[in-house]
């Protein structure tokens, strides 16, 4: 399996109304896209708000495999999701990471 990691940093036009409309697509990504295995996200409510660093939104997705991954970025329903951030992410931080098999 393969853990997929996002943490969305948002501009100042940013409402929270707006914020959760996001994580509702978000959400909705598990059943459109196949090979997800699990698939959370929401907004920040860190205690911690000296490290937030202006980030707000995150996002979990595990994968079947490798290929799965792969094959979520070019997905329309991905894609989808991309275009509507257009006009209000200022920045985005991936990691991506295999899960070892216990």
């Amino acid at each position: 399996m393969f853990e997929h990691l996002v943490i969305f940093k948002f501009n100042d036009k940013i409402t929270p109304a707006k914020q959760h409309e996001f994580v509702a697509q978000l959400l909705a990504l598990q059943d459109q896209i196949p090979g997800i295995v699990d698939l959370t996200a929401g907004v920040n409510v860190t205690e911690e708000t000296d490290r937030i660093q202006g980030f707000t939104l995150g996002l979990r997705v595990t994968f079947e495999d490798q290929e799965a991954l792969r094959a979520y970025g070019p997905h329309p329903a991905h894609r989808a999701f991309v275009a509507s951030l257009d006009g209000w992410i200022e920045n985005v931080i991936v990691t991506d990471y295999p899960i070892p098999a216990k």
